[in-house]
């Protein structure tokens, strides 16, 4: 088989823009084969690019030359056909393209580039082996799927980086190769040639130079900044990624959450979904821990009921239920009805899922079968109820499940170092049992419209949490967060650190993290106060962040931002289930590349240049 070359052929149209009112054009299209069907002296080529798919027709009589490269071509072969766009026959349109009701009746074929026969087709919806298609992720994205799903992280991008100039922001950029410092994870180390056993390390996150710039006077920055940070992985992390950060001087919180909601709904309505007068509901972390059970809710739930009121001390004796713990209780909707068998099932998995934390399972329905608990039965149904209307205007019915979980006397004493550890377990009992339930009966399925997101913005985050095995207060932010000013001035930062609130924030979508922030630290006592509250001496402190303490001198001005995961956003607008769907070329949950076979051995000479030599750790 003799290839063509394209000599001076223009493309005319892309493959997805063709219609009805183009018919009588004569176009050049240029892709891949999609599909070929040979029908003797008709054959059909689909032919895709990133915009679509159009049907070619090949007559042998018409354009015999033509018909001969089609019976040659194959699927993803490189193509070039020109020819007369013509409205199919009655009947024969394919309502499931968008170019379904035409198709191109081509006189030329140019065959650019012939293909091995792939391991799977990009013609193919869904390819199960991931592997496989992380490989050969070039042929993977070419796949309709992927290529709409990094159109849509374009128009997000891009439609963020116009709101943000649009609201006085400069796009600046930050060093890659920078000095390790504390970020709560791992840091990629990049050794250095010319300063043999120094190492710089890649930026997990900006933090400290997006503060430097506010020092230095540009007053709004953002970046759409790459990170790094060698950590395990999950679905929704990977080893490097891409998040949009930004910091403002003079801030209050409001101040930042506004210029977030503004750039989340013109990235909302760049992916085609309009959110209209969305509301971004605020919760502090303390009342997400009490009705959530967790500090990322997912308000697409009804939130948790404290139902110890409804329960005596006389009901508690009788029921066995520790008379000092809340009785928490909350609804799963849509769950549809439960045969006997299913309800009986469903207790025993609840019971043993809290088997080490002396939690137990009150089947309300038993209790309406026996005439002493029935009006205990009604009571705590009639809260539950009024939970569900506040949830979503409906009446609690017998497709909804209830659940309530009881406290068994004589609590575990490994749990009692934290006092929301109830709160905590029922309210991923709770998220547990959405996956398992709801899920199946379209609760989370998206629609395309703003009631599928329910956004949420969780505030006055602990500045400490307890670590028990060292027995010490750690930083559960990184430590440039600002405390509450007036736990600063009461002492509590000293001498009350679980009690430290810290200017830190959250939001959050249908119970995904998309980003992290606060207000920060601007004076140099108050950031050495919080270095040796986190048992760093000066002298440390100094060797690690001497740098950043100098310039904090030097007339610093209150400031605060945040950064959102870039990757995440693009997922969920997706409809995706990993971040792997949405970044072109990510790592495996080992972090590897497939595709390009990384990480590898290097040489012993570039070992040597760099004063690098490898050590088999026992």
């Amino acid at each position: 088989m003799t290839l063509d070359f394209l000599g001076t052929l223009q493309r005319t149209h892309m493959c997805g823009e063709l219609r009805s009112s183009d018919a009588g054009t004569t176009v050049t299209l240029m892709g891949w084969v999609n599909r070929r069907r040979d029908h003797g002296n008709l054959i059909f080529l689909d032919v895709r690019d990133r915009t679509g798919i159009t049907q070619i027709v090949l007559d042998k009589e018409a354009s015999p030359e033509a018909h001969a490269k089609a019976e040659a071509a194959r699927p993803e072969y490189v193509v070039a056909v020109t020819g007369k766009v013509r409205v199919r026959g009655q009947g024969l349109a394919n309502p499931n393209m968008v170019t379904g009701d035409i198709e191109v009746v081509g006189n030329e074929l140019l065959l650019l580039n012939e293909a091995k026969t792939p391991p799977f087709s990009p013609a193919e919806d869904a390819i199960a082996n991931e592997e496989v298609r992380l490989k050969y992720r070039y042929l993977d994205l070419r796949r309709v799927e992927m290529q709409k799903n990094f159109a849509v992280r374009s128009r997000v991008a891009m439609a963020i980086r116009n709101f943000l100039v649009e609201q006085g922001f400069l796009e600046i950029e930050t060093p890659f190769m920078t000095r390790s410092t504390p970020e709560g994870a791992r840091d990629y180390l990049v050794p250095s040639r010319v300063h043999p056993g120094h190492f710089y390390a890649l930026p997990q996150s900006p933090q400290i130079f997006k503060q430097i710039l506010m020092i230095s006077g540009f007053d709004k920055y953002f970046q759409i900044a790459r990170c790094f940070r060698d950590e395990d992985l999950r679905a929704d992390r990977q080893p490097e990624f891409t998040q949009i950060d930004l910091e403002m001087t003079f801030p209050r919180q409001e101040t930042i959450f506004r210029v977030v909601e503004g750039f989340l709904q013109t990235a909302f309505k760049a992916a085609g979904i309009e959110l209209g007068n969305q509301q971004f509901v605020q919760m502090t972390y303390d009342q997400a821990i009490a009705r959530y059970g967790i500090d990322k809710p997912d308000m697409r739930l009804p939130a948790m009921v404290d139902l110890s009121a409804e329960l005596t001390a006389e009901l508690r004796e009788t029921l066995k239920v520790d008379p000092t713990l809340p009785v928490l209780g909350f609804t799963i909707p849509r769950v549809g009805e439960l045969s006997g068998t299913a309800r009986k099932a469903l207790v025993n998995e609840i019971r043993g899922s809290f088997g080490d934390c002396g939690l137990d399972f009150l089947d309300v329905s038993r209790l309406r079968t026996n005439e002493a608990f029935v009006p205990l039965a009604e009571a705590i149904a009639a809260k539950l109820t009024a939970e569900q209307i506040v949830f979503n205007g409906e009446n609690f019915t017998t497709e909804d499940l209830a659940v309530v979980i009881t406290p068994k006397p004589g609590t575990p004493a490994k749990w009692n170092h934290d006092p929301q550890w109830i709160w905590k377990r029922v309210g991923a009992l709770r998220l547990e049992l959405a996956k398992k339930y709801a899920d199946k009966h379209g609760l989370f399925t998206q629609t395309g419209t703003a009631a599928d997101f329910k956004f949420l913005w969780v505030t006055d985050f602990p500045m400490y949490e307890w670590n028990e095995e060292a027995k010490t207060w750690d930083a559960a932010h990184h430590p440039f967060t600002s405390p509450h000013e007036d736990d600063i001035t009461s002492g509590r930062l000293v001498n009350d650190k679980g009690a430290v609130r810290a200017l830190a924030y959250d939001i959050v979508l249908n119970g995904t993290e998309l980003g992290s922030g606060s207000i920060r630290i601007h004076r140099q006592d108050v950031q050495a106060e919080i270095f040796r509250s986190l048992g760093m001496t000066d002298e440390e402190a100094k060797a690690r962040f001497g740098f950043f303490l100098d310039a904090l001198e030097y007339g610093t001005p209150p400031h605060g931002g945040i950064a959102l995961g870039l990757d995440r956003i693009v997922m969920i607008l997706a409809g995706a289930s990993s971040l792997r769907e949405v970044i072109a070329f990510p790592k495996t949950a080992k972090a590897i590349d497939l595709m390009v076979d990384a990480p590898t051995p290097v040489s012993e000479q570039q070992m040597r240049e760099l004063s690098l030599r490898t050590v088999t750790r026992s």
